[in-house]
């Protein structure tokens, strides 16, 4: 009895000592390669790495094979799923880490802030299928290792068309979300930072996954839709190709209206104002009604978030201008008594 119980210490410290010596050879790799970010991200795969040594220790020591045999083969079989279940832990945690690198590499070197937003989205639902084709892999497997499985699995092999065509007809919603999200995702329909405008709500999206879309309305709220309705039904993206905006500006002033005047005082709180990107500007008086001028001025911004406070700016300050510098530019209503009436 004593020699299993020193193999199974000795097992224990090999893999503390290996996970020590991988440690240490990731730090000295990410030191000699400070531009590579995949060498300190791997680092997080020690707890499942020493968890897969172990385990695969525990299996492979001979001498250890008389505990398994002492205790029948549920603990050799309890040992077998552990490892099964710690490679693929250690294969979600590389994949991540590969995955983070390549982004952030990315970041470093990208100076266009779409195709930034389209590898972030591309990379996040990657992961996530990444992610699901390990856990269904490693569930699989571990199904595997059970002696009923095995048996009926000729069975379920012979039966896999009629069983595939009512799981497609069950899972019809869900499938359909899933080929959307990865249309969406390599399509370039929609990335996550986008401004849409969803059955008339405007929102950023905030995450995507494979089945829903998160949007974060203008008050805080969470809009969640099915990836499916970017498909299936139109919507506006403010942001694909350019994330500047054309704010616009309407006023219904009087007649007697200064525009060229009105025109300078827009230019000159445009310059004072930080939410402008200096790009286009202009004002101009585009129709007419029996009692007003309908003058419009717009001004373009960096984000919508930007062109919408410099909205809201532009318009109290040329409000606020007509009041003191012009009063009688502001809407009046004119009435004149009929020269034949008393």
């Amino acid at each position: 009895m004593l020699r299993p119980l020193i193999a199974l210490l000795a097992a224990i410290a090999a893999t503390l000592v290996i996970g020590w010596i991988v440690d240490q050879v990731l730090q000295r790799v990410a030191a000699s390669h400070p531009d590579a970010a995949v060498w300190p991200l791997l680092r997080r795969c020690r707890v499942p790495l020493q968890l897969v040594v172990v385990s695969a220790l525990l299996l492979a020591a001979a001498p250890l094979e008389r505990i398994f045999h002492q205790h029948d083969d549920n603990l050799h079989h309890l040992v077998l799923l552990f490892l099964l279940g710690s490679v693929g832990w250690l294969a979600v945690r590389v994949v991540a880490a590969v995955l983070e690198a390549v982004l952030g590499r990315y970041e470093t070197v990208a100076d266009d802030p779409a195709r930034l937003q389209r590898v972030q989205t591309q990379i996040s639902m990657l992961r996530r299928v990444a992610d699901a084709v390990i856990v269904v892999v490693t569930v699989a497997m571990m199904l595997l290792t059970f002696s009923a499985m095995r048996t009926i699995g000729a069975g379920l092999l012979a039966s896999a068309g009629i069983v595939g065509i009512v799981a497609g007809i069950a899972l019809q919603g869900t499938l359909s979300n899933f080929f959307a999200g990865l249309q969406i995702a390599f399509g370039d329909t929609v990335r996550i930072g986008d401004t849409v405008v969803v059955d008339g709500q405007q929102g950023t999206v905030e995450e995507i996954t494979l089945s829903y879309l998160v949007i974060r309305l203008w008050d805080y709220r969470r809009l969640v839709v099915p990836v499916s309705y970017f498909v299936n039904k139109p919507f506006e993206n403010w942001t694909r190709r350019d994330p500047g905006l054309l704010a616009v500006v309407v006023l219904h002033v009087d007649h007697t209206t200064p525009v060229d005047r009105l025109r300078a005082a827009l230019y000159e709180r445009l310059e004072r104002n930080p939410r402008w990107d200096g790009t286009e500007w202009a004002l101009h008086a585009t129709d007419t009604t029996p009692s007003t001028l309908v003058v419009r001025a717009t001004m373009t911004a960096r984000t919508p978030d930007d062109a919408a406070l410099l909205r809201f700016d532009i318009r109290e300050q040329l409000v606020a201008y007509l009041r003191d510098e012009h009063p009688g530019a502001l809407p009046r209503l004119r009435t004149e008594e009929h020269p034949g009436r008393a």
